[in-house]
């Protein structure tokens, strides 16, 4: 959570924001770390079968340690897939769905995906992101500095916008 801090801090003064802008939001908010497991692929697994689908998280930021196997691929804006290659030393950084929604989609939403590397089917991959999200109350509502020609999405809180990405993505009723 600090280091997430401590990325948003940094990320604040280019958006005409306070350093604590962010920390504010995201002080006591919902951020969550979770352990997933890619089991190995079977040997009559489909070639260019995914282990996760091309999505974006809804969070503020996602911040990964770098797993123990590859697969991680993120698409530029180009359209391009690119793999994420790393030293275990260092941390990946997403952007989500609600920093991409507060600044009107100029930062936007990583689109990530996990692959099936060359050689990585026979073994497990482990990854572990922590997401950092606002607090339940936060107001996700347009920087100005990122208005342009005006906002794009409505205000809303976090925990509401929350609820409704769940629903769309099929996770919730």
């Amino acid at each position: 959570e600090d280091a997430g801090f401590s990325m948003l801090e940094a990320l604040a003064p280019s958006l005409g924001v306070s350093a604590d802008y962010f920390r504010k939001m995201a002080t006591d908010g919902n951020s969550i770390l979770r352990l997933l497991h890619y089991p190995p692929v079977p040997k009559d697994a489909t070639p260019g079968a995914l282990r996760a689908a091309a999505h974006e998280d809804i969070n503020l930021i996602t911040i990964l340690v770098a797993a123990n196997g590859g697969g991680l691929e993120l698409l530029d804006r180009d359209g391009t897939w690119l793999p994420v290659d790393t030293d275990p030393d260092n941390l990946i950084v997403d952007a989500g769905d609600m920093l991409a929604r507060a600044t009107n989609d100029v930062i936007p939403a990583t689109t990530h995906r996990v692959v099936n590397a060359p050689g990585s089917g026979t073994t497990s991959r482990y990854s572990m992101p922590f997401f950092m999200h606002p607090h339940s109350d936060a107001v996700l509502t347009c920087i100005p500095s990122c208005k342009g020609s005006g906002a794009k999405y409505p205000d809303i809180t976090a925990d509401a916008f929350l609820k409704q990405r769940l629903k769309e993505i099929g996770l919730t009723a």
